[in-house]
């Protein structure tokens, strides 16, 4: 993926929806568990060096698989390279689930499955298409089927 590092940067000081000090071991064999202040901003996990300004690394939370290791600790995997795991020590179980679960949330696919949703269950109830007033409704990563109008239907596997 092609990214600017300076507008990563840019990203990485902006307010995060978490952030805290884990281990973390990266995904290369041999790694060792290194105290990491972890943020997550928007959709990126940005990690640092806990006395650095600036990031050493950034996971983009799309495509990925977050589970549960132990009680702690939960890693990440990215669905075109599954063998290659982040793992993340936190300090309570409390905080383990926290953390596991804004990850999660953080993806864009959720959010677009959200979306889909709300919009279908509003369309539902009201007969009205709720995008449509912003003239986004027949954008295809807006539909609940590839390129399929809004219709009635059970939206309960979304």
């Amino acid at each position: 993926m092609r990214f600017n590092e300076k507008e990563l940067v840019c990203l990485s000081r902006q307010p995060s929806e978490m952030a805290a000090e884990l281990g973390m071991r990266g995904p290369k064999k041999g790694d060792v568990v290194k105290r990491r202040l972890v943020k997550l901003v928007v959709n990126f996990l940005f990690y640092f060096r806990t006395d650095e300004e600036e990031p050493i690394g950034a996971l983009l939370l799309e495509q990925c698989h977050v589970e549960r290791e132990d009680s702690q600790t939960f890693s990440i995997a990215f669905l075109d390279e599954a063998e290659r795991k982040y793992l993340f020590e936190c300090d309570s179980e409390e905080q383990c689930k926290e953390w596991m679960d804004s990850i999660i949330k953080a993806s864009y696919e959720f959010m677009r499955k959200n979306l889909i949703f709300y919009r279908t269950e509003i369309h539902r109830l009201t007969g009205k298409d709720p995008l449509e007033q912003y003239g986004i409704s027949d954008e295809t990563r807006f539909q609940v089927n590839s390129g399929s109008q809004l219709m009635n239907r059970d939206t309960s596997s979304l």
